[in-house]
């Protein structure tokens, strides 16, 4: 069995020219998708694995065109499947770093039970989710992650279905790593890109995204440099969970939930709580993730949870069929063929 790639590996770096597609990008100008590309192919240089050990699995929507536009091994898949794609890839291959681009639609709506599955699962891949709340591709149709009351081409007197919150659904599954950027905040959106791709399981990274077409202004009040610092929580490891301008609001937890208070002096700081993504909780990271469901609470992004040490899928699946060949012997697929009509494992 081939050993698994280590992102700290020591071939020469390219840059990132070199993972950029001789194809042309076909995306609406303004897309937030033309943010998570560029970003992507900023980081997948630092990653350490060489563009030929790199597939990247879609499935349908906007956001699954992206495997055209690396250069890279890729498979456009149909839709909501692109995690069973993913899964046999990475058990047939178990030394390709294999990232998974999935929309609101594709994973949440048709591939749903896929996407919770491979959460529990933890195999060893990178999900990265781009979120505009909306069918783009089939123009403008409300999607799992709407909002309540959202009117749409399929929704004309407003949704009235309640959304699905992918960090929540993710948390509660089994993902050991996940996290929210957003498309316009490139830095932040790099790093977090980065320490997926380090992170040793099933890393998930929703990425609020802006349809300027459908859906437009929804994250407005996260991406505008006057409202943004109003409503954005950055988690930080280590670090107290302060926002606001001027640093002038605090979350502490008081009671099993988070209470907003303001940040008059240092005094006062020291009462923030103080945010820990390796946090053993899950209903800590839980709570975070329902936030923002609070209009008068801010929106996180950053890692919500980060758990290391448990076997991924890839690993297990590897060494128990070392284990039985160990056991067993190495099996003979013709001689299996030809025993008959019914098989019998023992």
């Amino acid at each position: 069995m081939s050993e698994p790639v280590s992102i700290k590996s020591t071939h020469n770096k390219v840059e990132k020219e070199n993972f950029g597609s001789d194809q042309e990008v076909r995306w609406c100008p303004g897309c937030g998708d033309y943010a998570i590309l560029a970003q992507m192919k900023k980081v997948l240089p630092d990653i350490g694995v060489p563009k030929e050990k790199v597939v990247f699995v879609s499935g349908i929507g906007c956001s699954s065109r992206f495997p055209y536009y690396v250069d890279t091994y890729g498979f456009h898949s149909i839709h909501g499947r692109a995690p069973t794609i993913a899964t046999g890839i990475k058990l047939a291959n178990p030394e390709l770093s294999v990232w998974l681009i999935t929309g609101d639609g594709d994973a949440l709506s048709i591939g749903g039970n896929h996407l919770i599955h491979l959460f529990r699962r933890n195999l060893n891949i990178n999900l990265i989710l781009f979120n505009n709340q909306i069918y783009g591709l089939t123009k403008g149709q409300f999607s799992p992650t709407s909002p309540q009351g959202k009117v749409t081409k399929t929704t004309p007197f407003g949704s009235i279905s309640h959304p699905f919150n992918p960090i929540s659904l993710a948390l509660t599954t089994g993902g050991t790593f996940v996290a929210r950027t957003m498309d316009r905040d490139t830095k932040h959106m790099a790093g977090i890109l980065k320490k997926a791709a380090e992170h040793r399981g099933v890393s998930f990274v929703e990425v609020y995204q802006n349809c300027n077409i459908f859906n437009d202004g929804i994250y407005e009040h996260l991406t505008n440099s006057d409202t943004r610092l109003d409503n954005v929580l950055y988690l930080e490891d280590g670090k107290p969970l302060i926002f606001g301008k001027e640093q002038k609001f605090g979350l502490r937890l008081e009671c099993s939930q988070f209470e907003k208070f303001p940040i008059n002096n240092e005094q006062d700081a020291r009462f923030a709580h103080i945010h820990k993504d390796s946090d053993p909780r899950t209903e800590y990271s839980y709570m975070l993730s329902k936030l923002n469901e609070d209009a008068n609470m801010p929106t996180p992004v950053g890692v919500f949870r980060k758990s290391n040490g448990q076997l991924t899928y890839d690993e297990l699946f590897h060494q128990q069929i070392q284990k039985v060949t160990e056991m067993k012997g190495k099996g003979d697929l013709k001689k299996l063929f030809l025993t008959g009509d019914t098989w019998k494992v023992d």
